[in-house]
């Protein structure tokens, strides 16, 4: 675990209404990952020489990019929390991560990129289902 995230939510002011904070720093910390490998995913697929072949990877890693970007961004507020606008973020990151990474995997024996990245769109939807699962 990156020290930045958990510092940080061991700063906030206020209390964080029970959150598990080793789940949400888990969750803020994949979501990230996840939104690296998934970006840099979708550029190494455009430079296969296959890239038709992989439009729709490249659609879906770009896709999983930006939500869990988002979510990274909204689980890393807390001021004003809404917690169906939070839960439906995660549970939007978690569904793109399914389908990146299943995705992925059905061209990762041809390409390591996309091995690596259903790894860590795995991760990270495992991640999202943790911290669900502890709000409850």
């Amino acid at each position: 675990m990156t020290h930045h995230v958990s510092a940080m939510l061991e700063t906030y002011p206020k209390d964080l209404g029970g959150v598990d904070q080793g789940k949400l720093a888990a969750c803020i910390e994949a979501c990230f990952e996840c939104a690296q490998t998934c970006t840099a995913c979708a550029d190494a697929c455009l430079s296969e020489d296959m890239v038709a072949e992989l439009a729709k990877c490249i659609r879906t890693n770009l896709d999983c990019a930006d939500l869990c970007e988002a979510t990274g961004r909204v689980l890393s507020r807390h001021t004003g929390y809404d917690a169906n606008i939070t839960l439906d973020a995660i549970r939007a990151c978690q569904m793109a991560c399914k389908a990146c990474a299943d995705e992925c995997e059905r061209h990762a024996s041809m390409h390591e990129h996309c091995r690596i990245c259903a790894e860590a769109c795995r991760r990270c939807e495992q991640a999202c289902a943790e911290l669900v699962a502890s709000l409850g």
